[in-house]
C-alpha cells in the first residue's frame, strides 16, 4: 500500500489535510522548542536555589507556618481580603481560615476590620509589622537579583530587558485568558 501516513490515519485512501506532526521541520522546531523550554526551566530552578539562599534569611526568623505565610504574603498583594477570599485562595474552609487568620493575628502580622461596604463581612489587612516582614521577604530577593544583574554587560541587560517584556506581555495575555475561563458569564 502506497498510501501516505495520513491517508493511513484517516482511511480515507485519499490526502487528509496535513497535520503538523507529520511535516519533519515542525516536528523539529518542536523538538527544539521543547528542548530550550526544559533548558530555561531548569535554569529558572537553578535560579530560585541560588535566591532562596537570600530570601530565606527573613523566612527563617519568623515562626510562621507554611499557611500562614501564604495569608501574609496574599495579603501583601492585595492589601485586604475576607476569610471567604482567603479560603478561596487558599483551597481550604472558613473554620480553617479563620484557625490560620488568628495566629497571624497574635503574631501581630494581621488586623481585622469591619468592611465598610457590608458590615457582615470581616476583613483581614497587614498592620505595619506584616508589611515589613513582607517587605524584608521581597527586597532579599530582589537585592541578590540586582546584584547579579550588575555582573552583566549593558548589551546584554538590554536584550533581557527586551525578553523580560515578551514575558511579562504573555503573562497577561495567560492572565486574561484564565481570567475568562473562570468567569462563566
Amino acid at each position: 500500500m502506497n498510501d501516505s501516513p495520513a491517508e493511513r490515519r484517516t482511511g480515507t485512501g485519499a490526502a487528509a489535510a496535513p497535520h503538523p506532526q507529520d511535516d519533519p521541520a515542525t516536528l523539529g522546531e518542536d523538538t527544539e522548542r521543547g528542548c530550550i523550554i526544559a533548558r530555561l526551566a531548569e535554569l529558572q530552578r537553578s535560579m530560585g536555589r541560588f535566591f532562596a539562599r537570600d530570601r530565606s534569611m527573613p523566612l527563617l526568623a519568623s515562626t510562621l507556618t507554611m499557611q500562614q505565610l501564604k495569608v501574609v504574603m496574599f495579603l501583601s498583594f492585595a492589601g485586604s481580603a475576607s476569610g471567604q477570599e482567603l479560603a478561596r485562595h487558599l483551597g481550604v474552609g472558613l473554620a480553617t481560615v479563620t484557625g490560620i487568620v488568628d495566629r497571624v493575628v497574635a503574631q501581630g502580622l494581621a488586623g481585622r476590620h469591619e468592611d465598610p461596604h457590608d458590615r457582615r463581612v470581616r476583613r483581614v489587612e497587614l498592620t505595619e509589622a506584616g508589611r515589613r516582614l513582607t517587605s524584608e521577604i521581597i527586597e532579599a530577593g530582589t537585592g541578590g537579583y540586582i546584584r547579579l544583574l550588575r555582573r552583566l554587560d549593558t548589551e546584554t541587560l538590554r536584550t533581557m530587558e527586551t525578553v523580560m517584556r515578551k514575558i511579562e506581555d504573555a503573562m497577561r495575555e495567560m492572565h486574561a485568558e484564565d481570567a475568562e475561563d473562570a468567569d462563566p458569564a
